[in-house]
């Protein structure tokens, strides 16, 4: 009979784990993915990455109990394991000794480990380094092995995507894929082939996400991933299963079903509520709402190398001496006042006159004698070696992006907000510029800001969007390219009403009360115009709220650790 024991061996220190990507794994965790994994006691498992060998005692215990079913048949487990660091590989040997068995623990980096197809289960809790530290030949060898299985991934990646995908060549056919991984499988871009990979190459695909975090302390949320059936793909859905907590496991919610559209694109909206996902996917396939790419092109902000040098309030412009023709009227750096409807000449000068940076240093034509003096104060404190202005001729010529017709805030707090430029200014890379196909302009401009506020739009950039530290949502151009709003056509037809209401809701809005904002919005197009029913538009709202809830926690959770 197998058993299982606990041995106490010498700690490794947090800042070595850390380095490393090592979290050791809670016990319920482990348990779980491997009581689902191995199915029969002539299972062959491998744990990769495998520490102190959480994932290979869970298997000793589950080959056990299933011995136990089993009469006059000895039990010879055929369990391996890679680890990285020495001292964790021969804690995993002492521990698995200690339990009555004898299992093969390379040290070693996973990456080097030629794949063979040769093992019923691989799980684990791969390493978790940010793309920031994970470097070098490290990087080049995890970018190597997921590309023999035909995954590219980018630079952005961390060491969990190349993991995952090389983890998989060590299964039979039909083999089963158990590993803890970070929630950004759900939500990052560089992650899309690492997904498409999973539903290509397995029959099933299950996902158990979690209302609270199960690693004590630390900030990165995970998933469980079960992928079932390795080379018996594709699937075209996925199951999705819920849990409070790791402790929870057993309590876990009956499976939806959830079809990613398309495999590859992020499976944020797998941790909607089933009515939340069909009033989305419902609306998300009618010809009632359209990506943000149908009215226009969004596009990045002129970029100048040193914004505290190039945008100039107007008492700095006074004091430099400089000419209107040195000048470009520009939304100053940031989106902070970029929260209403509008933004207009009034509100520009009302910026200026509170000291913001209102104006853009860019002689169009030969510089007058004050702009050629700043030029050489520049050169003087080096402006001109910075990158950006280092590989431009001039130097202090910003490439120019011209006015676009909408502002769209893309660093949000609460959601990306459209305003129209009605200013006519430029803007810098903080913000993004959209610029509206001719047929729309009009009616983009006059209702396009308005008509995005809907819970809809709302909830669609809490998928497409992506979570950045502080609990920030962050909306790059592409994204915002598929950022569901309304058509042309159903908010040329609420016009009036749109309209009527644009008073009171830029009141709220300039109120900071965005959710007000939203509902008479709702009001109008949702149910006014469209004709949904009530039940589905507060479940838009009510996915818009746990979606928001999950980011903005993360945000508090890091602020409390930092």
């Amino acid at each position: 009979m197998l058993r299982s024991t606990a041995v106490q061996v010498k700690a490794d220190t947090a800042r070595l784990r850390k380095a490393r990507g090592a979290f050791f794994t809670p016990d319920a965790l482990a348990r779980y993915i491997t009581d689902w994994a191995v199915r029969s006691v002539e299972d062959r498992v491998m744990e990769p990455s495998c520490g102190e060998a959480a994932f290979l005692l869970a298997a000793v215990d589950r080959l056990a109990a299933l011995a136990a079913t089993r009469t006059g048949q000895a039990v010879l487990p055929h369990l391996d394991g890679v680890e990285l660091h020495p001292e964790s590989a021969q804690a995993a040997r002492e521990l698995l000794q200690s339990a009555g068995v004898e299992a093969t623990v390379t040290v070693g980096d996973f990456f080097t480990v030629e794949p063979r197809a040769s093992y019923d289960a691989v799980i684990g809790n791969p390493p978790y380094v940010r793309y920031q530290d994970f470097s070098g030949e490290n990087r080049t060898r995890s970018r190597q092995a997921a590309l023999r299985a035909g995954v590219t991934l980018t630079g952005l990646a961390s060491s969990w995507a190349a993991f995952t995908v090389h983890a998989a060549q060590f299964l039979k056919p039909g083999g089963r894929l158990g590993l803890v991984l970070p929630a950004e499988l759900l939500t990052v871009n560089y992650a899309t082939d690492v997904r498409r990979f999973l539903m290509d190459k397995f029959a099933t695909v299950d996902l158990v996400v979690f209302e609270e975090r199960v690693f004590p302390g630390v900030l990165e949320e995970v998933v469980l991933l079960l992928a079932d059936g390795y080379g018996q793909g594709p699937t075209d859905h996925c199951r999705i299963y819920q849990a409070q907590n790791a402790d929870d496991l057993a309590n876990t919610t009956t499976p939806r079903l959830w079809r990613p559209i398309p495999p590859g694109g992020k499976w944020t909206s797998s941790l909607l509520t089933s009515e939340t996902l069909g009033a989305y996917s419902n609306l998300l396939g009618s010809a009632s709402f359209t990506p943000l790419e149908t009215w226009g092109d969004t596009t990045l902000g002129m970029v100048t190398g040193n914004n505290k040098y190039f945008a100039l309030s107007p008492a700095r412009v006074a004091a430099l001496g400089l000419d209107a023709s040195d000048l470009l009227r520009l939304s100053p750096p940031g989106s902070r006042h970029l929260r209403g409807l509008d933004f207009t000449a009034a509100a520009l000068d009302e910026l200026g006159q509170d000291g913001s940076a209102v104006w853009l240093f860019r002689p169009a034509g030969e510089p007058s004698d004050a702009a050629w003096a700043y030029i050489e104060a520049g050169k003087a404190q080096e402006v001109d070696q910075a990158y950006k202005c280092r590989v431009r001729r001039p130097w202090w010529r910003t490439p120019l992006v011209r006015p676009a017709d909408l502002f769209l805030t893309y660093m949000n707090a609460d959601t990306p907000r459209l305003s129209t430029n009605k200013a006519r200014a430029h803007h810098l890379n903080s913000v993004h510029g959209v610029y509206l196909q001719p047929e729309h302009r009009k009616l983009g401009k006059d209702l396009l800001p308005l008509a995005s506020l809907s819970a809809m739009t709302l909830l669609g950039a809490e998928i497409v969007g992506r979570a950045y530290g502080g609990g920030m949502l962050k909306l790059e151009p592409k994204e915002a390219d598929a950022l569901p709003v309304p058509t042309p056509a159903v908010v040329e037809a609420a016009r009036a009403e749109l309209s009527a209401q644009r008073p009171k809701v830029a009141r709220l809005l300039s109120g900071g009360q965005l959710l007000a904002a939203s509902q008479i919005v709702d009001d109008v197009l949702l149910i006014g115009e469209l004709g949904l029913p009530v039940s589905e538009v507060k479940a838009l709202r009510q996915g818009h709220a746990e979606l928001t809830a999950r980011r903005t926690a993360r945000g508090a959770e890091a602020k409390r650790l930092s």
